[in-house]
């Protein structure tokens, strides 16, 4: 049984558990890598940051406008209502002079 496909069975069992062992040892050289994988997390956190401040901001500019649209309307609701007593006044003067 010592033949030689046994033996060839045997070289290749070796170079594939080789190769695992390589594998597993760079797994293990990346988790061992504190501070790379500390760099990795705070850039992780800079980008999920940046994206808040940008929703924030883009939040910030609308409601900013629906506050100037709305002061603009209310500016001018005091000078819609004079108006309309001015007018009706007017009109009210009116007719009581004329009868």
């Amino acid at each position: 049984m010592t033949g030689p496909e046994s033996q060839e069975e045997i070289k290749q069992e070796i170079e594939r558990t080789r190769e695992r062992l390589g594998e597993t040892v760079e797994e293990l050289a990346a988790k061992a890598d504190v501070k790379a994988r500390a760099q990795a997390k705070a850039a992780d956190v800079k980008a999920q940051a940046q994206a808040k401040a940008a929703d924030a901001k883009a939040k910030a500019g609308e409601l900013s406008g629906q506050v100037r649209r709305s002061g603009v309307v209310q500016r001018r609701w005091p000078l819609a209502v004079a108006a309309g007593v001015l007018v009706l006044g007017t009109v009210a003067v009116w007719r009581w002079r004329k009868k």
